[in-house]
């Protein structure tokens, strides 16, 4: 069936492109200039844009459906813009075997939403121990590898997995932290925790784990993603290796692009989230590397919980905030409309940065794309 798109405005990561009348046909764009079609989409005031991909979203399933399962997970993505979404293996049982990859995109494909991407574990159980079967993983349809969820404390197993990973031409994706460091924190540490008497988590956690595992990077000649960044400085850190042509990449997600620290002054446990959220000039400094592109992607990092869980107290609560929906409405307001934040690129962190993280084909509004 023929689907003409009528007068809306073409905005991807190359550019502005104006108005225009565009023709799909058999999962191509046919035609920027109009035609006969079956179905006639009025979009005038309207911006098209490629969908978006999410490379870090919880979709709880399996075994914690409870929260999410696949079917909310994948229609929540899509009302958020997002036609693909990489799922985190941290679920029970944990997505470290070929045949959970392969059941979970069984299910999807009989399900309406976004595209399913399954994110397999790096280490069996996500333990950091041993590390999962990746060929495996890979040819049952894994995207990535990742303990997302739980930190990398062993370097040599993480090395070695990054080597494997590099064989397969996949990449780790890791939670940057040093447990250690981290301890009980459940907030950024600094005046406002001491003030509210709440047990802290310094940046250096996040900062010394990002040092450690760019120096195990071009050791082991894998590729390396950083997920949710939360400092100053392990911006900065992510920054000079890029200046020496190290194979590393990372994201940033809308609740520590437009949220800090002060949201947990009145002690909601809504706003506990894990990296925490920062200080003002964290939110700043991650804004200006998501505009010069040293940050290449926004992720969600989408983690729902039941509303039960979530009123338990700032202590016991778990971490996570649901936003899959918001994230790009939510930055559009906040950074675009705002701050004066080049649409364009903020579209580019949406689009082809997170599909260049993964290796995939890049997005475009022309006549013979894909739709």
């Amino acid at each position: 069936m023929k689907r003409l798109i009528k007068g809306a405005r073409l905005v991807d990561a190359t550019g502005d492109h104006g108005i225009a009348d565009v023709l799909l046909e058999a999962g191509r764009i046919a035609s920027l200039s109009g035609g006969d079609a079956e179905e006639i989409i009025e979009a005038h005031g309207l911006v098209l844009s490629p969908g978006f991909l999410d490379l870090h979203t919880h979709l709880r399933e399996p075994g914690h459906e409870v929260k999410e399962d696949l079917a909310s997970g994948l229609m929540a993505a899509a009302a958020g813009g997002f036609t693909s979404v990489v799922s985190m293996p941290n679920t029970t049982p944990v997505v470290d075997c070929p045949e959970i990859v392969r059941g979970l995109y069984e299910k999807a494909a009989q399900l309406k939403g976004a595209r399913l991407l399954v994110g397999a574990a790096l280490t069996q159980g996500q333990q950091g121990q041993r590390l999962s079967e990746a060929r495996l993983l890979k040819t049952a349809g894994a995207v990535l590898l990742t303990d997302d969820g739980h930190t990398n404390e062993d370097a040599l197993v993480l090395e070695e997995g990054l080597r494997y990973a590099a064989s397969l031409d996949l990449v780790v994706a890791i939670h940057a932290e040093d447990a250690s460091l981290r301890k009980q924190g459940v907030m950024n540490e600094g005046k406002l925790s001491e003030t509210m008497g709440v047990f802290g988590n310094p940046g250096a956690a996040e900062s010394s784990r990002i040092a450690r595992d760019l120096e195990i990077l071009p050791y082991s000649r894998g590729r390396l993603h950083i997920q949710h960044l939360s400092t100053t400085r392990g911006l900065q850190l992510v920054r000079a290796a890029k200046t020496k042509g190290w194979p590393v990449s990372t994201e940033v997600t809308p609740h520590h692009l437009t949220l800090n620290e002060r949201s947990l002054a009145g002690f909601d446990p809504i706003y506990k989230v894990s990296p925490p959220l920062r200080t003002q000039a964290d939110v700043d400094a991650l804004i200006q590397g998501l505009q010069d592109g040293d940050i290449d992607a926004v992720a969600t990092d989408h983690a729902p919980h039941t509303l039960a869980e979530k009123e338990h107290d700032l202590l016991s609560a778990p971490f996570g905030i649901p936003n899959i929906e918001v994230a790009f409405p939510l930055l559009y307001t906040e950074l675009t409309l705002r701050r004066g934040f080049d649409l364009p690129t903020l579209l580019e962190r949406f689009t082809d940065g997170p599909r260049r993280v993964l290796g995939l084909p890049l997005l475009s509004l022309r006549e013979g794309a894909v739709a």
